[in-house]
């Protein structure tokens, strides 16, 4: 199994970056070959030895098989890789 976690900073505007976030790059993340378990963070994210510049953490886990890997390589990792530029962000 494997691992993958996005931080993603915090938004001028959470609230489009959440819908957007939410209706599409999740729906989008949701068609990667292998995966088991994908869930965000909700509330605030903290650090414990300083104040977070995250607003969201997404998490996650692939079952992989000897020949897979988690990579933008197949099409539905290409257009999820595609659509992070697509977010709103700062």
């Amino acid at each position: 199994m494997a691992q993958l976690v996005a931080l993603y900073k915090k938004q001028t505007d959470a609230k489009a970056f959440d819908d957007y976030y939410a209706s599409t790059h999740v729906p989008l993340a949701k068609t990667l070959p292998g995966l088991k378990g994908y869930g965000i963070s909700a509330g605030p994210v903290a650090l414990t030895q300083s104040n977070s510049p995250y607003h969201l953490v997404a998490h996650a886990s692939f079952r992989l098989g000897r020949r897979h890997r988690v990579g933008v390589d197949p099409p539905e990792g290409q257009a999820t890789a595609a659509d992070l530029g697509k977010m709103p962000h700062n």
